[in-house]
């Protein structure tokens, strides 16, 4: 169930970002994200706490990217890592690089 949820929401062209909505450090990303020019539909935040199955999903999501905290922000299929990550790589340029890379931007 997790697993087919999680896969579900992570597609190629997209950002998408797993959240706890009471989480300081998702509360962060979102504000990072919200600031860049994405075309409809290609950035979606997932509030795993409106699910029942908050531990499954977080347990796969560790499986899938070695670690269970949240956020945990994809582009497209790959998994970049949490909200340190998305401010070093927007820092250094690579987060814009990328998101133009996977068509995402306006």
């Amino acid at each position: 169930m997790a697993q087919e949820f999680v896969n579900s929401k992570i597609q190629p062209g997209k950002v998408v970002v797993f959240i706890k909505p009471t989480c300081p450090y998702c509360q962060k990303t979102q504000e990072i994200l919200r600031q860049l020019p994405f075309k409809q539909g290609l950035l979606e935040f997932v509030d795993i706490t409106a699910t029942n199955n908050t531990n499954e999903i977080q347990d796969y999501l560790e499986q899938l990217t070695g670690a269970r905290t949240v956020p945990r922000v994809f582009i497209g299929k790959d998994c970049i890592g949490g909200c340190n990550d998305l401010i070093t790589m927007k820092q250094n340029g690579e987060l814009m690089a990328r998101l133009k890379q996977i068509g995402a931007l306006q």
